[in-house]
């Protein structure tokens, strides 16, 4: 087949589009960003991998390679070639014969399969090569992103294989896959559990570290990209339309209601530090994609590569190429993708910029990064969480990030966890951490839902785990157990691993039920861990990124207290989106709202009194009611019971008027959450069981709260019959 290169016809007054870009024409048109390359060649080849030719890109501006080129179709496929010096010391990595992959490819004609050998000696047969795209014709069928406010957010993080690799109700091709993770059964289970956005661990095309597959293992999290736009062919039911595929999967999730996000590694890339492989950035422009450290003279030192993220390099969105990847990327996924935000994996890095003459290089809240994210009608208008840390110097940021993002809290994790294991003096803790996290977003700076609260995430233990082991074991991994962290604020209860002792196993329930409530009823954006709601084990390992395997994928045979526990979690998510107070209070004293719907909020002893100063560091202090209530005559009115002693205890409750009577619409020490046991002696109070959390609820629509109950059973609730599951109408109501 004959190429022919047209020259200049590329419009290099209207800027240049990186990557291959389709023409109405059928031609295509390159540009290549590598300002130090002498010469770059692209590689052509059939969808089967057969060679077509080699073409030449002669035309250069500044840093830019580009042509356009005719007789070439979609599906066919292509790699790069720079050609010049090759010399790490001094930031440059060009060599003949070493092929790489276009920054801008978002298709990739197979996976990344790391072998040294195959690396090193049949370098072009290793590569995977970019696919040409063709017409973008795909049809949305009228849908449209799903996230408007963070209020409204209920976070689902999954692994797109693990989530349904041994799923039975799933075709087997397509177990693991994005068709797969929107398949009627999930899409089911996701509407069971009440969650409203899946955020989906890294898709972006990766690669196993070289040391890790020495190891015979694969990176199975994801979290060391090469291709920062293109879906990884690994998830697709057919590799070589895995974008078509992925489309497919935010398609029908959206008409269903369900958000998508993603886990974007903006932070470092699979090419590692100097000595690492070279892959694609780094063959272009090392010097400008990757931050360096500095030598004594101030002067940057190409031979040796920042390393904030603990994975060899860090990404340099300081410098105005490395920013533009990102940006586009970003631009690409939501545009073309529609996906509906993103969570940045070690933001920190992303937000470094150059200061003080260049000597330091630091987390910036005003960093161009923020900015780029702000400009755009499109980015502006998704949702952003951040992982507010990295390993460099200062990388610790909780808090730090700007008005509109939302933070992992790890605090909110830590706390939550070391209160319900029975840590003691940690009411006042506890009492912070369910009101937003003020001590570390601000009122009248930050929403409330800035913090972005979890008890679990991917890395870490499960929520099984963590009732079922006071130790990682991690020796599966290769590392002699030396990996992830040592501190898990994790119990056994009495027993390290599974355990068929009936004590321990409804010890192990109640926690993790505890867990969960506090989770959902918190001020905040709730993040549940896909697979927490069905038990699932990773056998005590809490870094378990190398194992794709069991370990790591998730069992669908449920018994009955796997199925009680999934209706528990989504009777709270319904509860919660059905609350305006729930999902994010308006206070007196709290600027950052400007709102008539205004809400009091009074922290209580279980005699009624108000809890004081001094009674947070009391030790014989155990158990205490939160009360809400929106001040208009017809808002809610809410009592959040938290009892963290070993005994049932009586709560004296607030005060109704209006007609009004409290009803109990929650309760963790039932399996499923649905309240059973109630008080008949008083009108004014309240039975809690040992360790548990009880909601009660007073509203004009009690209805919009009950829609997860029983109705038929407890209908007798709803039109006030005195054989109701109330706690009674106070004397004055």
């Amino acid at each position: 087949m004959g190429h022919i290169i047209i020259k200049p016809s590329y419009s290099v007054t209207k800027g240049f589009s990186f990557g291959a870009t389709y023409n109405e024409d059928g031609s295509y048109s390159f540009a290549v960003w590598s300002p130090r390359a002498e010469g770059m060649r692209l590689h052509f080849y059939t969808p089967n991998e057969e060679k077509i030719d080699c073409v030449e890109l002669n035309n250069r501006q500044g840093g830019v390679w580009y042509g356009t080129i005719e007789g070439l179709r979609p599906g066919e496929l292509y790699a790069l070639e720079a050609l010049g010096p090759d010399d790490p010391a001094q930031g440059m990595f060009f060599k003949a014969g070493r092929f790489l992959v276009d920054p801008y490819a978002t298709a990739l004609n197979k996976a990344f399969d790391y072998s040294e050998e195959a690396y090193l000696h049949h370098n072009e047969a290793f590569i995977p090569k970019a696919v040409l795209p063709g017409p973008d014709d795909f049809d949305w069928e009228g849908t449209s992103r799903i996230f408007n406010r963070r209020n409204q957010v209920i976070v689902y993080e999954a692994h797109v294989k693990g989530l349904t690799k041994l799923h039975p109700e799933i075709p087997p091709h397509l177990r693991g896959t994005y068709l797969g993770l929107c398949h009627p059964a999930m899409i089911a289970h996701f509407k069971r559990l009440g969650i409203t956005i899946v955020q989906l661990m890294p898709v972006a095309a990766s690669m196993t570290e070289p040391a890790v597959a020495a190891r015979g293992l694969k990176n199975y999290w994801g979290y060391n990209p090469v291709c920062f736009m293109a879906p990884d062919p690994r998830l697709a039911s057919d590799p070589r339309n895995a974008p078509q595929e992925f489309k497919t999967m935010v398609r029908e999730l959206h008409k269903n209601g369900i958000g998508v996000i993603l886990d974007v590694v903006f932070n470092h890339t699979a090419e590692g530090g100097v000595q690492g492989p070279v892959l694609s950035f780094k063959g272009l422009d090392a010097r400008a994609y990757y931050a360096y450290e500095r030598g004594s003279d101030g002067h940057l030192d190409y031979g040796r590569m920042l390393n904030c993220t603990g994975c060899g390099n860090s990404f340099n969105a300081d410098n105005r190429t490395g920013l533009k990847v990102v940006h586009d990327a970003m631009l690409y996924w939501a545009e073309k993708m529609r996906i509906d935000g993103f969570r940045f994996d070690l933001a920190v890095t992303v937000a470094r910029e150059s200061h003080e003459g260049g000597r330091h290089f630091s987390f910036d809240r005003n960093a161009a990064f923020f900015k780029s994210c702000s400009c755009s009608r499109v980015l502006n208008s998704l949702l952003y969480i951040a992982e507010p840390w990295d390993l460099g110097e200062h990388g610790y940021n909780l808090g730090n990030f700007p008005m509109h993002w939302s933070e992992q809290n790890d605090h909110f994790r830590d706390s939550v966890r070391r209160f319900w294991r029975g840590e003691p003096h940690l009411l006042g803790e506890i009492a912070t951490r369910i009101m937003g996290s003020r001590d570390f977003f601000k009122k009248g700076e930050r929403a409330m839902n800035a913090s972005l609260n979890y008890i679990t995430y991917h890395d870490g233990f499960t929520l099984e785990d963590l009732v079922s082991y006071s130790f990682k074991h991690n020796d599966a991994n290769g590392e002699n157990n030396q990996d992830g962290s040592n501190e898990n604020y994790s119990t056994n209860c009495g027993s390290e691993g599974p355990s068929e002792d009936a004590l321990i196993k409804a010890r192990r329930l109640q926690l993790k039920r505890n867990l969960m409530a506090t989770l959902i009823i918190a001020q905040g954006i709730p993040h549940l861990l896909g697979g927490d709601e069905l038990f699932r084990t990773q056998r005590g390992n809490n870094n378990a990124y190398c194992q794709d395997n069991d370990i790591s994928y998730y069992n669908w045979h449920l018994n009955r207290e796997q199925q009680d526990f999934i209706t528990f979690i989504g009777r709270l998510a319904r509860i919660r989106l059905s609350s305006q107070v729930l999902r994010e209070l308006a206070l007196d004293d709290d600027n950052f709202y400007r709102t008539e719907d205004k809400t009091l909020v009074r922290w209580r002893l279980p005699d009624g009194h108000l809890m004081e100063p001094h009674h947070w560091n009391d030790p014989s202090v155990d158990a205490l009611l939160l009360y809400i209530g929106e001040r208009a005559s017809d808002g809610e009115r809410w009592c959040i019971i938290i009892n963290h002693s070993s005994r049932q205890l009586v709560f004296s409750l607030p005060e109704l008027y209006e007609d009004r009577c409290w009803h109990v619409i929650f309760d963790s020490s039932e399996a499923d959450g649905l309240p059973r046991r109630f008080n008949e002696e008083s009108a004014t109070e309240g039975v809690i069981a040992a360790q548990s959390i009880k909601l009660l609820v007073s509203a004009p629509n009690l209805a919009k709260f009950t829609t997860t109950i029983d109705l038929e059973a407890y209908g007798h609730m709803l039109h006030g019959r005195s054989a109701s599951p109330l706690y009674g109408h106070h004397p004055r109501a």
